[in-house]
């Protein structure tokens, strides 16, 4: 094999091509050494870099009972239309872990369909973790619709902004939700979304075959705080009148009952229904969550859901 160690796209071109021989052929580390003409010791680091770089995307495809179990229980439990479970792992402190995994192969799933279908996409950590696990496809015959804004209320963009990135990977049509998470009064939140580009781009939210979204936490670390989008003021007056939660914006308690006025009066997102007309999918795991996705699920906010085995243990406990 021609070889060229001094460039960086030589470089990962070999861990491209390791991570392929280990992972989708099956070949073992001696077997790549040979092949690629390396030593036993560098193809492993070619095959770590693969991981490392995200050039190879490990999905479990074998369903493991526990996690099956969980999900028809949830299913039954909540009226769910859908509901997938990864399996835990006790030393991950991550917020993403296998969930992001599940929720893009559903995804795939569905832009993998040769009709034409609407998929809609909420914004945060969590789904920006799903869109990074995405294959590059082509899908011109779908359309992506944003569920939530992308700016907030200075005009600076959000970090966590996903479905330009989606977009950009399957390389479909998207519709944005060219308006701020929050508007800065409720008289202007009316204006913004009474726009024919915003009403337009609503109406496909209501039409979508399936969406997804994260389920945010609201308390001392809420999400919303964290990325600048409302005070720590409003912050606490929402935990004062018992929000525990909140999708694409939109804050509730813990009934899944939207609250009243505060920070929802100037939410410039798609509107919430209770319960759920369409297929709206949950992505969201961990101990910070778990009053948040309850009360999406008792409220119907979401009708499907995507979690860990130690979520589903405590979202089944009462």
């Amino acid at each position: 094999m021609a070889r060229n160690g001094d460039g960086e796209s030589a470089r990962l071109d070999d861990a491209a091509r390791a991570g392929w021989l280990y992972y989708v052929a099956g070949n073992t580390q001696d077997e790549i050494a040979k092949k690629l003409g390396v030593s036993r010791q560098s193809a492993q680091r070619l095959v770590s870099l693969a991981i490392s770089e995200r050039l190879i995307k490990v999905r479990l495809d074998h369903p493991i009972a526990r996690c099956m179990e969980l999900a028809s229980l949830l299913r039954q439990r909540y009226d769910l239309r859908y509901c997938e479970i990864s399996p835990t792992d006790p030393a991950s402190n991550s917020a993403t872990l296998g969930i992001a995994q599940i929720a893009a192969a559903e995804m795939e799933r569905w832009l993998r369909r040769t009709d034409p279908v609407i998929i809609g996409i909420g914004t945060g950590r969590t789904m920006r973790a799903v869109g990074d696990q995405l294959p590059q496809m082509e899908c011109p015959q779908h359309r992506l619709v944003g569920l939530v804004g992308t700016t907030k209320t200075d005009g600076s963009a959000s970090f966590y902004d996903v479905i330009m990135r989606v977009s950009d990977t399957v390389r479909a049509p998207l519709y944005p939700m060219a308006v701020p998470v929050l508007a800065r009064t409720a008289e202007e939140c009316g204006l913004l979304t009474s726009l024919p580009s915003i009403r337009k781009v609503l109406s496909l939210v209501e039409q979508a075959d399936a969406t997804f979204v994260g389920v945010g936490s609201i308390g001392e670390n809420t999400p919303l705080l964290k990325d600048g989008f409302i005070s720590e003021e409003e912050n606490d007056a929402l935990r004062r009148a018992g929000a525990v939660g909140e999708i694409t914006g939109w804050a509730f308690d813990a009934r899944g009952q939207l609250i009243e006025g505060l920070t929802n009066e100037r939410v410039a997102s798609a509107p919430l229904h209770r319960p759920t007309k369409r297929l709206m999918i949950g992505v969201a795991m961990g101990p910070l969550r778990r009053a948040a996705i309850r009360g999406a699920l008792v409220g119907q906010l979401i009708s499907g859901l995507v979690t860990d085995e130690a979520t589903a243990e405590h979202l089944l406990r009462r």
